[in-house]
């Protein structure tokens, strides 16, 4: 009975192994890192800007706290 030892799949078998990627593979994931990072700072300032608590209670008829001491 022989072996099929070679027809198994191995790290050394894959093109892109061991620093072999092609330029245009290395490109396509710069490009996804960028603009997964850009996306995450635009969504974090969003969210951030829109995060911002207004310390101001009440509204002009009804001014809520008073400040002045009595």
């Amino acid at each position: 009975m022989k072996s099929n030892m070679n027809n198994e799949p191995s790290l050394n078998k894959i093109d892109d192994y061991n620093g072999k990627e092609s330029k245009s593979k290395r490109n396509t994931i710069r490009l996804i890192i960028i603009g997964l990072i850009v996306l995450g700072a635009i969504y974090s300032f969003f969210k951030y800007d829109n995060n911002q608590v207004n310390d101001y209670i009440g509204t002009p008829e009804n001014p809520g706290i008073s400040t002045t001491k009595k």
